[in-house]
């Protein structure tokens, strides 16, 4: 870390003066996201170059102006146009092994970190002004895009094919392993999933191909796939970054890799899976900045969000969320948790795994090959005076059972299931051994949710839905002409696929009176559900059917993501 302050060494280059720093200081605290640098150019008391200067001087830097510098063409293709957008930075130079970078933000230091990681070399920053790395990545790179293709033909001209039926020569795959055509497939795919906001990326080896697939808005999409024989070096490369042991390949393997993107901390979780034809390596990418974890944020209604925050505040009881795995169910339980994050309430998770670290709640890792298991771990969280716990998932009936013994001893209790819908969620309860008369004491309410995928704002086009196509949202024709279809079209801003970004559907059942008398009468799901409508339920097929109605998703997503109900 800096030993000085930017404001302190502006002052002692002279181009501030004491008061004046008291000013841009004052200045800052209204509007705390705004850097002192800025706010000292905004209020026109020193220039972008003097604030450089300083920066400069504050990292121990040299300043780099990148309108006189010659780059030359080898430093440009170490460092592939996604890469120096993402991480906003410019090379420049490469001489004895030692990489050196124009940074835009000499602040985010772990992106050298990131940068030694990704390319192998050792990498130095220099200090230049945003715009100007912007420039010069646009005057640069504006005939030099490299894209996945290039890569590949790259890889295939500079790699022979080899038997992989022969033994393995250490040595030369480590070589391979390490080579700057792999590093730079790699880097590319994983910025690029990262940039498209993925949720996973899949590197899946078969009997004549290795195909690399992403996930992005709940859909997987192949990419060009790279030589079949380059596999064990891919797969290996990913290792090597995840610190796991590149010499056992018959056993499954889990690590993780930390990056720095864009000066934030992103995640992959790495699970390596040995399989018939190789190792298949599953990331899942955490992002925070993709996740909003704020309730008025994932797509819910006004008067079922008004009803769900009223069951989120209450003293004590059980707030269950259901739905099938990826329908956004951590996502929702930690917003609710983000929203009741305060000083005088103690909140305590038990997760498997924790996904995202949040400020002022106690978060514990399940691991159940040493035992630490959900029932493990509540019975251990009720001996540290909670308010609020969040058990990950009720799997059986022993951590069911402490859940509602927990919520019976004065806490409120929220977790995960997997089931259908809200109502049937009481069905299975009763199938784990829960007694009803301990449900009805216990659960508060039911959120059931599923992801839609959104239509893209750009390429929005209306459209006249064929009979067929309305017949299956199980409305009458008649009724259903009333309104207007839309579908995406295909664009550059969502990949020509029509969707971008996702929102959620949700049916949320409290247990009233009259529902406790259901249960107690051991009523079916059917019974349940009927009553809950009657109640003022929303299912999930008619929160789908208002997003259709609205223009925000298409029929597809809705009939894919949710079971026909009697709509009468």
């Amino acid at each position: 870390m800096p030993a000085r302050r930017l404001g302190q060494i502006l002052v002692d280059l002279g181009y501030l003066t004491e008061d004046q720093l008291w000013d841009v200081l004052e200045e800052q605290k209204q509007s705390p996201g705004e850097v002192i640098g800025q706010v000292a150019i905004r209020m026109g008391l020193v220039t972008e170059a003097q604030v450089t200067e300083a920066l400069a001087e504050q990292w121990g830097m040299p300043v780099v102006n990148l309108q006189e510098t010659n780059i030359p063409p080898k430093v440009l293709e170490l460092v592939p146009q996604t890469m120096a957008e993402i991480y906003k930075i410019m090379p420049i130079s490469l001489k004895d092994n030692v990489l050196t970078v124009a940074m835009a933000d000499p602040q985010n230091v772990a992106a050298l970190d990131d940068l030694r990681n990704l390319l192998g070399f050792d990498v130095r920053g220099a200090v230049s002004n945003p715009h100007d790395v912007e420039e010069a990545i646009r005057r640069h790179y504006a005939e030099k895009e490299d894209s996945i293709e290039d890569v590949i033909s790259e890889l295939e001209e500079v790699m022979s094919v080899e038997d992989e039926k022969e033994v393995i020569d250490i040595g030369s795959e480590e070589e391979l392993v390490n080579s700057t055509p792999i590093r730079k497939l790699l880097n590319m795919v994983l910025l690029l999933a990262i940039k498209d906001q993925a949720s996973d990326i899949h590197f899946e080896p078969f009997e004549d191909e290795f195909k690399i697939r992403v996930k992005a808005d709940g859909v997987l999409y192949e990419m060009v796939p790279p030589p079949r024989h380059l596999a064990n070096a891919i797969t290996t490369r990913i290792k090597v970054m995840a610190n796991l042991d590149i010499a056992e390949r018959r056993l499954p393997q889990d690590g993780r890799i930390e990056l720095n993107v864009g000066g934030n901390p992103v995640d992959l979780r790495v699970s390596v899976l040995p399989t018939m034809f190789g190792e298949s390596v599953v990331m899942r990418v955490l992002d925070r900045t993709v996740v909003q974890l704020d309730l008025n944020k994932i797509g819910m209604d006004p008067v079922t969000l008004a009803r769900f925050k009223k069951y989120i505040h209450l003293p004590n009881g059980i707030v269950l969320v259901t739905g099938p795995t990826g329908s956004g169910k951590t996502t929702t339980l930690y917003s609710a948790l983000n929203e009741l994050n305060d000083i005088k309430t103690k909140i305590i998770t038990t997760e498997d795994p924790i996904e995202y670290d949040i400020d002022g709640l106690i978060q514990v890792p399940v691991n159940p090959d040493i035992d630490v298991t959900f029932a493990n771990v509540l019975r251990a969280i009720l001996r540290h005076d909670p308010d609020k716990i969040l058990v990950g998932e009720i799997r059986d009936y022993e951590t069911a059972e402490i859940a509602i013994q927990s919520a019976l001893t004065g806490h409120l209790v929220f977790s995960t299931l997997h089931t259908n819908d809200a109502p049937s969620t009481i069905a299975r309860l009763r199938d784990m051994g829960i007694p009803p008369f301990m449900i009805t004491a216990t659960v508060e309410a039911v959120l059931a949710q599923r992801l839609v995928r959104k239509i893209c704002t750009d390429c929005r086009t209306e459209f006249e839905p064929s009979d067929e196509l309305l017949m299956e949202l199980n409305l009458p024709i008649e009724q259903a002409r009333q309104y207007k279809f839309y579908y995406g079209k295909g664009c550059p801003r969502c990949n020509n696929g029509g969707y971008k970004g996702r929102t959620g559907i949700y049916e949320l059942m409290g247990v009233t009176d009259d529902i406790r008398d259901l249960i107690s009468a051991n009523a079916s799901t059917d019974e349940l559900r009927e009553m809950a409508r009657s109640q003022g339920m929303t299912t999930l097929r008619e929160a789908g059917l208002k997003l259709i109605f609205d223009g925000v998703t298409t029929i597809d997503e809705v009939v894919r993501e949710t079971v026909v109900e009697d709509i009468v």
